[in-house]
């Protein structure tokens, strides 16, 4: 009986230490004592936050976002195409408008500054557009390219649909006549053209003169005649007849040896004694006479002749045109063709002058165009413009009818 009152009061009391309650008890479901906290729903720490809560609503509102910007963006793209498309449009109608207007064989091209464009439209006003029209005729030659920047250019017609024409306030640009065109325009005679100062070109090349080709040299001066003219002064042109003899037209031109020409005859005896035998040659050459006799009597004269400082200066000044008479077999000895030396003696100074000629004047346009400056570049000649109140299109017209 003992015993088993023992077991019986042993198992109460485990009983007791071990017992569960109804609900977690604190010591079991907070370990380390945060029971209170949680409780009185105070933040729990990073880390510890309950699992399984759904978060959905940051989500839907960055979708949402992100669509509303792609529509903006799609948006915006449209009204961008649009008012390039509406760009685009009005330049080819400008295009189609000033090559009417100028009588261009060549549409120009036309670049309209300025975004958004249709704002422009509405208002009937463009601030700057970029016009360039190639291959302009003027005269003999042709303009490579004329450039212009047009400011406040103020349109007419139902617009933005038909656009009838409209009127430049001001305009300022450049035209250029190359070098490389000028060589193929003026090149039947194979003269090349180049840059010899800021206002000064050089011509290099042959002519076909007496059923030979002759070398052909000048210079030009270039400036502006009027308000839309450009003028070319032609100076020191001469042709090389080979490496003998060098023609000058003009009053004080004529035929002369060259240098080595010259030289090589002061070393002939037979050559020089038949130049200095003609009387012109004294008086030209300024040699004396009875030098000239001693000369032509005695070798050693002769030889302290030729062998005098300046002497071959002298033979060069000699025109040969004025000892041919006397002498008409003199050229063949020198070795300049006959034929060719008279062919050479009917060549004007205007006939080279004129295959030369660079001058050219600004084809006519409505409105105010003038030239303001010419310099010479590398690549040509270079005519700097300004000017206003330019119509073109059905404006053009109009103001033509009006002026009438």
């Amino acid at each position: 009986m003992r015993s088993s009152t023992r077991m019986a009061s042993h198992r109460s009391t485990n009983d007791q230490d071990h017992a569960v309650t109804d609900g977690p008890s604190e010591s079991w479901a907070f370990p380390y004592g945060e029971a209170d906290s949680y409780r009185e729903g105070v933040e729990r720490p990073a880390g510890r936050r309950r699992r399984g809560r759904k978060r959905t609503r940051p989500f839907k509102h960055l979708r949402r976002l992100v669509k509303a910007g792609i529509a903006v963006a799609v948006a915006l793209a449209f009204l961008v195409l649009g008012d390039r498309f509406a760009v685009l449009f009005a330049e080819r109608k400008t295009e189609d408008q000033l090559q009417k207007s100028l009588h261009l064989e060549a549409a120009p091209q036309v670049e309209i500054d300025g975004f958004p464009f249709l704002t422009q439209v509405l208002d009937k006003r463009i601030d700057t557009a970029h016009v360039t029209v190639p291959d302009l005729a003027a005269d003999r030659v042709s303009l490579a390219r004329v450039h212009a920047t047009a400011h406040d250019v103020r349109l007419d017609g139902d617009l933005p649909s038909h656009l009838k024409g409209g009127t430049v306030h001001s305009v300022d640009g450049d035209v250029l006549l190359s070098f490389e065109d000028l060589d193929r325009e003026l090149g039947a005679s194979q003269v090349q053209f180049s840059k010899q100062g800021h206002d000064a070109i050089k011509a290099d090349g042959q002519v076909p003169i007496g059923g030979q080709r002759l070398g052909l040299h000048a210079e030009a001066r270039i400036g502006r005649s009027g308000d839309r003219g450009v003028s070319t002064d032609i100076s020191r042109m001469r042709l090389d007849i080979g490496d003998v003899a060098v023609f000058r037209p003009g009053r004080n031109g004529g035929l002369r040896l060259t240098p080595k020409a010259a030289r090589a005859v002061a070393e002939q005896r037979d050559k020089v004694r038949a130049m200095l035998a003609v009387p012109a040659i004294a008086e030209r050459a300024g040699i004396d006479r009875s030098q000239i006799r001693d000369a032509l009597r005695s070798e050693p004269a002769l030889e302290r002749l030729t062998g005098t400082p300046g002497f071959v200066g002298k033979l060069m000044k000699v025109n040969l045109f004025d000892v041919v008479a006397d002498q008409p077999d003199l050229p063949a000895k020198l070795g300049v063709d006959p034929k060719l030396m008279g062919a050479v003696r009917g060549v004007t100074e205007p006939q080279l002058a004129d295959q030369l000629n660079l001058s050219f004047e600004l084809p006519k346009t409505p409105g105010d165009i003038r030239i303001q400056r010419i310099t010479v570049e590398r690549d040509g000649i270079r005519a700097h413009l300004s000017g206003g109140a330019l119509p073109f299109g059905d404006t053009s017209k109009a103001r033509a009818a009006g002026g009438r």
